[in-house]
């Protein structure tokens, strides 16, 4: 029993490992139950050679069992869509887009000569003349900003901060992870998941948002590290 209940935190952190959990804590037990319950209050204890071959089949299913669940529930955690959508971010230092400008009247031009226009209305299209209007500028959706956010290298379940700020438009978020346990950053804002770096060990990675101004949440996807801990507020001003 005792096993058993050493085993109950794994089981909701690791959810994938569930049957080799239970394997284990079923071999445990069967320890201690011929080890102490039977072996020590019985001296002649398996005592006939039926019971000899009874306790050594027992033992021999559980240690198989144990064994191949082990195998089988082996390996790392799956990555979710966000985190392979994510892993085409530009690195930190790449060139940003060119944003195209309004281009300057040619010399000698004046800016008050008419022009033909066709605008299209209900009743069909028709010419009409006039000044053309200044171009619109499109809306502006903030500067460019970049924040950083590391794992604790010793291996607890915690970021090195808390609490995180940028500006709204375009947010670069830089993970660092120099522990030997695979974590991740997940960007959401309430129940929705806006993205999420890779999940890694060893290195760095980023992940660029469009943010409006708000207050996001900032977490490690991987299972049972955001209850430990590893949890965050991004505040977009």
């Amino acid at each position: 029993m005792h096993g058993t209940a050493t085993l109950l935190p794994l089981l909701a952190a690791e959810k994938s490992r569930v049957p080799f959990y239970v394997a284990g804590g079923l071999l445990a037990t069967w320890a201690v139950i011929v080890s102490v319950v039977l072996g020590l209050r019985h001296a002649n204890f398996p005592g006939s050679l039926g019971g000899q071959r009874t306790v050594m089949a027992i033992t021999a299913v559980l240690v198989v069992g144990t064994i191949a669940t082990a195998v089988v529930t082996s390996g790392s955690p799956p990555k979710t869509a966000q985190s392979a959508a994510s892993s085409a971010t530009p690195a930190p230092g790449a060139a940003a887009p060119a944003v195209p400008t309004a281009s300057t009247p040619a010399a000698g031009s004046s800016p008050t000569s008419t022009r033909r226009r066709a605008t299209r209305g209900h009743g069909g299209t028709k010419a009409t003349t006039g000044t053309p209007a200044p171009p619109s500028s499109p809306a502006s959706s903030g500067g460019a900003s970049s924040v950083a956010v590391a794992a604790d290298p010793s291996g607890l379940l915690s970021y090195n901060t808390k609490q995180l700020s940028a500006k709204a438009g375009s947010v670069t978020i830089t993970f660092t992870n120099a522990a030997a346990l695979e974590h991740n950053v997940t960007i959401g804002e309430a129940s929705r998941v806006l993205g999420a770096t890779p999940t890694f060990i060893k290195g760095s990675r980023t992940l660029t948002l469009t943010l409006k101004p708000g207050t996001y949440t900032f977490y490690c996807s991987v299972p049972g590290h955001r209850q430990g801990g590893m949890e965050g507020t991004l505040s977009v001003a």
